[in-house]
């Protein structure tokens, strides 16, 4: 009989890492005699970031002496004490690969439910001394699981453990952490995880969005080639004072490989600065016989953006990795609803396109912020597509606008929020794909809620830096990001696409997060399948994203994109 081998509990607390403070609730300590478990916590149990950890879903962490024994000979260790990786119970039993989501087990006189893999992160490797633990945690299928509290009650040390019911579906804990994490994934046994009603509503969202997008794309998100190509830029079309579309084909005139909707290229451009900078930008149209078009905003310090939008001319070539992306228009009758703000619009228009080439008769509104018409790009082609569609509607948003330019424009008066979205009553059954800023974003995804959409018909894709996201730092504010001090690395070239640096790998370095904090950069490794889209190395530490997660560069020479995508984080160009 599996049996529970201590009870361990923490209180949060301040920790000093790397000169930083973390407020963590990782440092869990065994209970002499029993302990009261509660339908939110163990008593005298408390978690530092509650978004990442506890609640009714995640009121109880598991992790298996089995494990133990695992990483003490991984890490040549004899020192690792009951409730050292976070968890509340250490089992005898219970293994990852045999406990199945929706499993329900009797510990004395408690009664609990399984509902999800651990959301591993950093300050599990920041308790044990080991940085590199939470992307082992995943890739060795070690990440033990939570539990919510069916019945309340007392358990301690030494009670057996007895299974009362098995969840429906035999889904494991490692099979459901590989489906979220791991290529390949298998659409049959998404939609077999999405008919566990046990399951915590964070991964059943997850699993949803990738399944939705498999469907979107034919349920073949293989890369259309690997690493990077050369493409020739045939033409570079001014679209406002700020913003040019760059028109991208094959050198010998072949027919580039199809692409969704929505998705992304990633491109390296040479002849800018000492490195090669690394930059995503969503096409802005239908891919078509006449290549890829993407649209570049000018940013007032940013390098490959000037580039790009003031000096390159046809006839220039740049490297550019296969499209990529899940943000992409799904097939159906339902209505569609495009949400933008800025240079935002550009995934969302490519939509447009592509329901216009349909020749579509679904609902369809398009609704738009901008601060005035000088910085509206694409704004005329817009229109004319949205002409074309014979149930389309445009909503317009101008912050900085003058009432005769909102006039001319038929549009609003102040930016698009909340309420304004809130007040166009827009359909409750519509499928919403919204683009801009991460606080744009949050305003539109509550007031869609609001309106009556269900939250996993709300897709979203970020324009622009994000905050960086250390849950528990405190007192972050720092250095912009910069190149580090001391004499240039010979070492393989590191790019941190958000913050718009490339540095040559230190030859004293050792990780990647190292590299990062001589950089001031707020690193955050992030993406939709959690793995390195060439290398298949997991990357993500849950589906609550976190950093830091350490990742040592492969030999000179292989090309790796990993999280390539707007709005995310580093592109490692080895």
């Amino acid at each position: 009989m599996p049996t529970l081998l201590s009870v361990n509990v923490g209180m949060p607390k301040d920790v000093n890492w790397e000169g930083r403070t973390v407020h963590t609730g990782v440092w869990k300590y065994p209970v002499h005699g029993p302990a009261m478990v509660r339908r939110l916590n163990i008593d005298g149990d408390g978690q530092g970031d509650t978004a990442g950890h506890g609640g009714e879903q995640r009121a109880v962490l598991v992790y298996q002496i089995q494990s133990y024994r695992h990483w003490q000979r991984h890490f040549g260790r004899d020192d690792l004490g009951y409730g050292q990786f976070g968890e509340n119970l250490t089992v005898d039993g219970l293994l990852d690969d045999e406990v199945c989501i929706g499993d329900r087990y009797r510990v004395g006189e408690a009664e609990f439910e399984v509902t999800q893999p651990r959301v591993t992160c950093y300050r599990v490797g920041l308790r044990l001394g080991e940085p590199e633990l939470p992307a082992l945690l995943v890739s060795h299928h070690r990440p033990g699981f939570y539990m919510r509290v069916v019945r309340e009650g007392r358990i301690q040390a030494g009670d057996g453990i007895v299974q009362t019911r098995t969840g429906p579906g035999e889904l494991s804990v490692a099979d459901t952490d590989a489906l979220l994490y791991l290529p390949d994934r298998d659409p049959a046994t998404l939609r077999l995880a999405l008919d566990i009603p046990a399951l915590s509503p964070g991964w059943q969202g997850s699993f949803r969005e990738l399944l939705d997008a498999d469907e979107a794309s034919g349920a073949d998100n293989s890369p259309a080639w690997s690493g990077f190509r050369t493409l020739q830029v045939s033409e570079v079309t001014p679209e406002s004072a700020t913003v040019s579309s760059i028109h991208l084909t094959a050198p010998d005139g072949t027919r580039l490989p199809a692409a969704h909707a929505g998705q992304y290229l990633t491109l390296r451009i040479p002849g800018v600065g000492r490195t090669a900078p690394v930059r995503s930008y969503s096409l802005s149209s239908v891919p078509d016989a006449d290549g890829y078009r993407i649209s570049v905003k000018h940013e007032p310090h940013g390098t490959a953006s000037s580039y790009l939008t003031t000096k390159l001319q046809p006839g220039a070539v740049l490297e550019v990795a296969a499209p990529r992306g899940d943000f992409v228009l799904a097939e159906g009758t339902a209505p569609v609803l495009l949400v933008s703000a800025g240079i935002g619009l550009t995934p969302v228009l490519a939509m447009l396109h592509e329901l216009a080439a349909q020749g579509s008769d679904r609902e369809i509104w398009w609704i738009h912020g901008a601060r005035g018409p000088r910085e509206h790009p694409l704004a005329a082609e817009a229109h004319a597509l949205l002409t074309s569609l014979p149930h389309a509607r445009e909503h317009l948003f101008y912050s900085g606008a003058t009432p005769e330019e909102r006039r001319r424009s038929h549009a609003g008066a102040g930016r698009l929020s909340k309420d304004k979205l809130t007040a166009l009553s827009v359909p409750a059954d519509a499928i919403a794909y919204v683009c801009g800023p991460a606080s744009f974003m949050a305003d539109m995804q509550a007031a869609l809620t609001a309106a009556g959409l269900d939250p996993a018909r709300i897709h979203t894709e970020l324009f622009g830096a994000l905050p960086s996201i250390n849950p528990g730092l405190t007192g972050q504010a720092g250095r912009p990001p910069h190149q580090p001090s001391g004499p240039p690395g010979t070492g393989p070239l590191v790019t941190f696409a958000r913050s718009g640096i490339s540095v040559p790998f230190p030859d004293s370095g050792r990780d990647v997060l190292e590299l990062a904090d001589a950089c001031d950069v707020p690193a955050r490794w992030s993406c939709r399948t959690g793995v390195c889209h060439t290398c298949a190395t997991p990357l993500l530490s849950g589906d609550v994203t976190y950093s830091p997660l350490p990742l040592e560069p492969p030999p000179a020479g292989e090309v790796l994109i990993c999280c390539a995508r707007p709005g995310t984080d580093i592109v490692l160009d080895m």
